[in-house]
């Protein structure tokens, strides 16, 4: 098959939406499909060129005259959507992302099955601009849901709740999200402890995450005295993008005093965008990873099973689909949202009784891995394209 993947940010872009979609094209290319990712030209130098083979995957980046919030604007996009959906056999959007509701009008339009993977809501900061933003965005992602002949979310759980998944419930299907780690010997682990002083005085403590407001770091940051009564030599270490993230300059300067406090008394540490080695590296130093998130604009966190991979337990706030890999695994507990006493609370049980929850890593990944969620692509592509082909 020839598969179209589009959204709005792709590698070298760090989120859970990126990551997922390029792992997705890598396990789509890896069973002999030819993939394309249609994209904007961001988060890459200018002189970057506007058509590469990644991984065995044509990346396609449209140019970008101008951002409005968290979006961009891209004169050209819908020329090369047109080019791109009259080249491929199926369209694989992934929202949030303003201009699929276009796309998957000329998948419609064209006779190509078009699907939508909805990875969580948006939600932007307060402000009227940002108010009227948000509001296109929902009008354009629900024309999207339209045109579109299925609609994939992660979890029954998160569908279940979702006001824009329940509106297109009779063409829901739930996939598995992709989930994979480099393995590591003992050797780089140890190497990672030693680079960043962990000497096994106190437990550690991880989040891996950009920096935003939704992700819930301030209910850690007033967890942590009550945990450091506990335990005072835990430290906490905060692996992903936490400076000029954008859209949250306000939310770092506001949280700014409190890492300054920590950072100086050696109990957080900021380590920067890990690769996926080092983060395999980094997870079997962890006693627990936390994921705090606030609404909905988180929907599973996939770090909270790549580290159930390495044996390290998750804390995750009890929302549709974040808390289901801890449901699912027992790998972990689940802490109310927005809650810094009940954090607290799971964080000390978990580190004081960490090996109750640890499962094998075999186990994970016969639950989630990027094979698991490239087949089950595959197959609904199948589907949909056998169903064409009857009409």
């Amino acid at each position: 098959m020839k598969i179209l993947i589009m959204l709005t940010y792709y590698r070298p872009h760090t989120s859970g939406l990126t990551i997922y979609a390029e792992r997705l094209a890598r396990g789509l290319a890896a069973r002999g499909h030819t993939v394309t990712v249609l994209t904007s030209h961001t988060h890459v130098p200018r002189s970057h060129p506007q058509e590469t083979m990644e991984d065995g995957v044509r990346v396609v980046r449209a140019p970008v005259l101008f951002r409005i919030s968290k979006g961009v604007i891209m004169p050209t996009i819908g020329l090369l959507a047109t080019r791109e959906v009259l080249r491929h056999d199926v369209v694989c959007l992934h929202l949030p992302q303003f201009d699929a509701a276009g796309v998957a009008l000329r998948g419609r339009l064209l006779g190509k099955p078009t699907t939508l993977t909805y990875h969580c809501d948006l939600k932007l900061p307060p402000g009227l601009f940002n108010v009227a933003v948000n509001q296109v965005v929902h009008v354009m992602n629900r024309l999207a849901g339209i045109f579109s002949d299925r609609v994939i979310a992660y979890t029954q759980d998160f569908a279940g709740h979702s006001p824009f998944l329940h509106a297109f419930r009779r063409k829901v299907d739930i996939i598995p999200p992709p989930v994979e780690l480099p393995q590591v010997g003992p050797d780089a682990a140890a190497a990672f402890a030693k680079m960043h002083d962990l000497d096994g005085s106190g437990p550690v403590i991880g989040m891996a995450t950009r920096l935003a407001s939704e992700k819930g770091v301030e209910i850690l940051l007033n967890a942590l005295p009550r945990v450091l009564e506990v335990y005072p030599k835990a430290r906490v270490l905060f692996a992903g993008q936490h400076q000029d993230v954008m859209g949250e300059e306000a939310y770092a300067r506001r949280l700014a005093p409190l890492f300054r406090r920590y950072e100086d008394e050696g109990r957080w540490k900021f380590l920067g965008v890990l690769n996926p080695a080092q983060m395999a590296a980094f997870y079997p130093n962890l006693d627990v990873i936390l994921i705090p998130s606030l609404n909905s604009t988180e929907s599973f966190g996939l770090v909270q099973a790549e580290a159930m991979l390495c044996g390290t337990p998750s804390i995750a706030s009890d929302l549709p689909g974040v808390r289901q890999p801890v449901l699912q695994s027992g790998m972990g507990e689940v802490a109310p949202v927005g809650d810094s006493a009940g954090l607290a609370k799971a964080i000390i049980k978990v580190i004081g009784n960490k090996s109750n929850y640890v499962r094998p890593r075999q186990e994970i990944a016969g639950r989630w891995s990027t094979e698991r969620t490239a087949a089950g692509y595959e197959a609904l592509f199948e589907r949909l394209l056998k169903e064409k082909r009857s009409e």
